[in-house]
């Protein structure tokens, strides 16, 4: 057997591969997807039918006419409130921790440290706080434990951006009459967006994700659509119509905002990697 033709088998063998791995992990979601345009009868034919001859839109109706949007907007407004604040205080803190040594070497993995608490943990003593604040339901209490849990990973991860960077381009900054400030916000920060747009993402994800704080801290006004969701489970029934139209929409953003930092999001995953 030739070198050629023991590569084109390499290669087949992989994409194969690459197929199977990829039909697994999408079945999921594309069975989702065709539920979601089914009718009742369809969804409990039995066998299971993929595409239903009669699609309907009537599941995505009952999410509209049940207050769907308003927890897509609850969800917007907390996820990306959460993410821009974890991502303004945490690139400040690391920038401290990274030029200034704030801490030691100790200090950084204290701050990760915190991401490891288990939520039920600190339920009940946010509960009691929001009570007396008077912030149960609102959006100020999911942003601020949001940005609680989110902003111990941001700081870890925006510290090894900024370590990633060399001291002589901000001290160059920093002679021709760049304030130390300047040097960070016209300098270092440009030069990390990468990983900006990396950790805002995976701040994002938990934050739109996120289901146990939710449900603990708000009944109607700031209900987001993982709590939103649960609704769709009745004590007799399990709506898997509405289910199936509620994680579309919950999916949606998601997708678009991967879609639309991929370039960035594969650049900053990466930043490090090779010296």
């Amino acid at each position: 057997m030739t070198a050629r033709r023991r590569r084109f088998i390499s290669q087949a063998i992989r994409y194969v591969l690459a197929a199977v791995a990829l039909a697994f992990f999408l079945l999921p979601i594309s069975w989702i997807c065709m539920t979601a345009f089914k009718t009742g009868d369809w969804i409990y034919k039995t066998p299971p039918v993929w595409f239903a001859p009669d699609p309907t839109l009537v599941h995505f109706e009952i999410f509209i006419e049940s207050g769907g949007l308003k927890a897509l907007a609850n969800s917007i407004i907390i996820a990306t409130s959460a993410t821009a604040l974890a991502l303004l205080i945490g690139s400040l803190a690391a920038y401290g921790l990274a030029r200034y040594r704030v801490g030691g070497t100790n200090l950084p993995f204290f701050i990760l440290s915190q991401r490891f608490m288990p939520p039920v943990v600190i339920v009940f003593p946010f509960l009691m706080i929001f009570k007396m604040l008077k912030w149960m339901d609102t959006y100020q209490a999911l942003i601020v434990i949001y940005l609680t849990f989110n902003l111990p990973y941001a700081v870890w991860m925006m510290r090894g951006f900024f370590l990633e960077i060399p001291l002589e381009v901000e001290e160059s900054a920093l002679v021709v009459g760049c304030s130390p400030f300047g040097a960070f916000w016209r300098i270092a920060l440009p030069l990390v967006t990468p990983g900006l747009v990396a950790t805002g993402v995976f701040c994002f994800i938990f934050a739109w994700a996120e289901f146990f704080f939710a449900v603990c801290l708000t009944r109607s006004k700031a209900m987001p659509l993982s709590v939103f969701l649960v609704n769709s489970f009745g004590k007799g029934e399990i709506m898997w119509g509405q289910i199936a139209a509620t994680s579309i929409v919950a999916m949606v953003p998601m997708f678009l905002v991967s879609v639309a930092v991929q370039r960035y999001l594969v650049r900053g995953l990466t930043m490090g990697a090779v010296k």
